[in-house]
C-alpha cells in the first residue's frame, strides 16, 4: 500500500512548455524522441544554462507507458524487440500478462558508475550451484523504453561511453562473465551534456552521438528576467503553475505521439538524399554516419509537422544539428562549424541568402 502511494506522489517538474529559449537543445530531444533511432543528442553549454531541467522535463512531458508488472526491464507486451526473455517464455506458454501504466523511465548516470552497475552482473555461484542464470539488471534495463541521462560525460570514462552508445545504437545490451551469456533489450534516447570548459568527448565517441546541441547563457536582459520570474513563481506554488501549462503540455504531448504514428509513413526524394551525402561528402565527414542521421532527423521533423514527405526547410532546420560535431578541428579556421554546415548546405542546395 505505501508503494502504492509513493508511486502517486511525484515531484513537481518544471513544463517543458514553459522553459524560455534554447530553441535548439529542446528541438534536438523532440526528435529523438520522435524517433530514438537518431542516436541521441549531446548538449554541450555553459553551467547553468537549464539542461538538467530541460531533460527533466521533456521526460515528464511524455505519455505513460504500458509495461509487463514487475518485469525489470519494462518489456512491451507485443513488441519482441522490447521484451525480456521471461515475458517471451510466457507468451509462448500462453500465460496471462498484467501490465500497468507507468511515467517513461527517466534513469540519471552517476560519474561513479561501475560497469556492473550499468550494465548488471550475473551472480555466477547460483550458476554453478543451483543451474540458474541469475541476472541483477542494471541501469540500462532500468531505461529499456525511456531516456538514460549522463550529466558531465565528457567527465565519464571512455569505456563506459562506449557501452553506452553501443546499447543506444543496437537496442540491446549483453552481459557475458565466466562463459554466461544473457542479452535484453535497452531501447532508449541517450543524452548527454556537459560543460566544453572541462574537456572535449573525443571525436570518436562525439561522432556516435546522432546530433549536437550547442546553448549559451541568454543576453538578451528581458528575457532573463522573465527566465528568473518563472523559475520563482514555480518554486513558490509549482501546482498552481503546473496547472496554467497543462493544456500546452497536452497539446506538445499529442502532436509527439502523432508525430510518432506518422513517421514509417514519411518519405524523402532521392535527389533530396543525394544532395544530404553530397553536403556531407563536400564537408569531408568521416564514414556515413552523418548521412543516416541526418535523413532520419529530416524525417522526424516532417512528421513532428504533420507531413508526409520531406521538404528543403525540414533538411534545413536540423542538418547543423546532424552534422557540426562530426567534422574536423582545424585549429587555424575562424569560422564555426555550425556556421560551415550551413553554408555548405546552401551551396549544394541552391538557396541563396
Amino acid at each position: 500500500m505505501v508503494k502504492e502511494n509513493l508511486k502517486k506522489f511525484n515531484t513537481p517538474v518544471f513544463p517543458f512548455t514553459a522553459i524560455v529559449g534554447q530553441e535548439e537543445m529542446k528541438l534536438a530531444l523532440q526528435l529523438n524522441v520522435i524517433d530514438p533511432k537518431i542516436g541521441g543528442v549531446m548538449i554541450m553549454g555553459d553551467r547553468g544554462t537549464g539542461k538538467s531541467t530541460t531533460i527533466r522535463a521533456i521526460a515528464d512531458l511524455l505519455p505513460e507507458i504500458e509495461v509487463v508488472k514487475n518485469d525489470p526491464f519494462n518489456s512491451h507486451k507485443s513488441d519482441l524487440d522490447l521484451m525480456g526473455n521471461e515475458v517471451k517464455l510466457a507468451i509462448q506458454n500462453n500465460e496471462t500478462l498484467e501490465t500497468e501504466l507507468i511515467k517513461i523511465p527517466m534513469v540519471d548516470l552517476p560519474l561513479g558508475a561501475t560497469e556492473d552497475r550499468v550494465c548488471g552482473t550475473i551472480d555466477i555461484e547460483k550458476a554453478l550451484t543451483e543451474g540458474i542464470k541469475a541476472f541483477e539488471p542494471g541501469l540500462l534495463a532500468k531505461a529499456n523504453r525511456g531516456i538514460l541521462y549522463v550529466d558531465e560525460v565528457n567527465l565519464l570514462d571512455d569505456h563506459l561511453v562506449d557501452i553506452l552508445l553501443d546499447s543506444a545504437a543496437s537496442g540491446w545490451n549483453t552481459v557475458e562473465r565466466e562463459g554466461i551469456s544473457i542479452r535484453h533489450p535497452a531501447r532508449f534516447v541517450l543524452v548527454g551534456s556537459g560543460n566544453p570548459e572541462e574537456g572535449e568527448l573525443r571525436p570518436q565517441l562525439l561522432d556516435r552521438f546522432g546530433m549536437h546541441a550547442e546553448i549559451r547563457t541568454v543576453k538578451d536582459p528581458i528575457l532573463r528576467v522573465k527566465v528568473v520570474e518563472e523559475r520563482t513563481s514555480f518554486d513558490q506554488n509549482p501546482a498552481t503553475w503546473l496547472a496554467n501549462y497543462e493544456s500546452q503540455q497536452q497539446e506538445l504531448r499529442d502532436r509527439i505521439v502523432s508525430a510518432q504514428k506518422l513517421l514509417p509513413t514519411v518519405e524523402i526524394d532521392y535527389d533530396f538524399r543525394v544532395k544530404i551525402s553530397e553536403v556531407c561528402s563536400q564537408l569531408d565527414v568521416d564514414g556515413l554516419r552523418g548521412d543516416i542521421v541526418t535523413n532520419r532527423a529530416a524525417k522526424a521533423y516532417a512528421a513532428y509537422n504533420n507531413r508526409d514527405k520531406v521538404t528543403i526547410q525540414d533538411i534545413s532546420k536540423i542538418i547543423t544539428l546532424c552534422l557540426r560535431h562530426r567534422l574536423r578541428k582545424d585549429p587555424l579556421e575562424s569560422i564555426d562549424s555550425g556556421d560551415k554546415v550551413g553554408k555548405v548546405f546552401k551551396e549544394v542546395f541552391e538557396i541563396e541568402d
